[in-house]
């Protein structure tokens, strides 16, 4: 399954921790990202990470056109709420896209967990005939 990563700068460290935590899993699948959030992903884990431009760049408008195409299967977007965002548009586009699309979507720890752990018990296979 093709798994989309992006992480505010106030949850990088967050990302990371969460894909050591579940490298077992994520090394399962393809794995897109933002610039940086990529690149700090690939440091810590030594998983293979399609790296897209930085968020604010445009990654996010990259990424959303991989969700537009139904070529994602699933987001993980730790995001910050409490931080306002120049790009903050890009932001609900990406969002728009996972609901328009049917991709789950996680902005915050607990559920980016809760969709780990259904990806790993194969509870997201529907995506493939989706696909």
């Amino acid at each position: 399954m093709n798994i989309g990563l992006i992480a505010h700068d106030t949850k990088k460290k967050l990302m990371q921790n969460f894909t050591i935590a579940y490298r077992h899993i994520l090394s399962k699948h393809e794995l897109y990202a933002t610039g940086t959030t990529g690149r700090l992903v690939e440091e810590v884990t030594n998983l293979n990470v399609h790296k897209y431009l930085a968020g604010h760049l445009g990654g996010e408008q990259q990424l959303g056109a991989q969700i537009a195409h139904n070529q994602m299967d699933l987001v993980i977007f730790l995001r910050d709420p409490l931080s306002p965002k120049l790009h903050e548009p890009d932001v609900n586009a990406l969002m728009r896209l996972c609901d328009i699309h049917n991709i789950p979507l996680a902005t915050n720890l607990a559920t980016a967990e809760l969709l780990i752990k259904a990806l790993e018990r194969g509870d997201l296979e529907w995506r493939n005939i989706v696909r």
